[in-house]
């Protein structure tokens, strides 16, 4: 049997050939600002949400650029249960600063891949892939 994919958006802060990430309270795990969608949302307002409560960016939905989706094995869920997570493209010119569940801000590049859950690895590579990131 399978289990329903967790259905996410993510922010892509990009900045000096870096990308935003964030490490929740207490964890030392790198991810995308994001988060799961929800009902009556669309993916883009799902990830300008997520991107206020967790590092403080207000972000127009309209302005974000869609970049791709990543689908692989969801980080802490039982072997199977997959995550699909579209990530988009933000522009601004604000700081983030951590808020709710987030403890720190990072800005990485690929080679903080070791850092990061299934998901975050795949973003990493196709954003260089993409000329966006070292």
């Amino acid at each position: 049997m399978t289990s329903t994919p967790l259905i996410v958006s993510a922010v892509a802060v990009v900045r000096n050939r870096t990308v935003l990430m964030v490490t929740a309270r207490g964890r030392d795990v790198y991810y995308m600002p994001g988060g799961k969608v929800d009902p009556g949302e669309t993916s883009a307002e799902a990830a300008a949400r997520e991107a206020f409560e967790e590092v403080a960016l207000r972000l127009d939905p309209d302005h974000l650029e869609e970049l791709f989706e990543v689908r692989t094995q969801a980080h802490g869920e039982p072997e199977g249960r997959q995550v699909h997570m579209r990530v988009f493209l933000a522009r601004t010119g604000d700081e983030p600063v951590p808020s709710g569940e987030v403890g720190a801000v990072h800005w990485t590049t690929s080679a903080d891949a070791g850092r990061c859950p299934p998901a975050g690895v795949d973003v990493l590579h196709r954003l260089v892939e993409l000329g966006l990131i070292d």
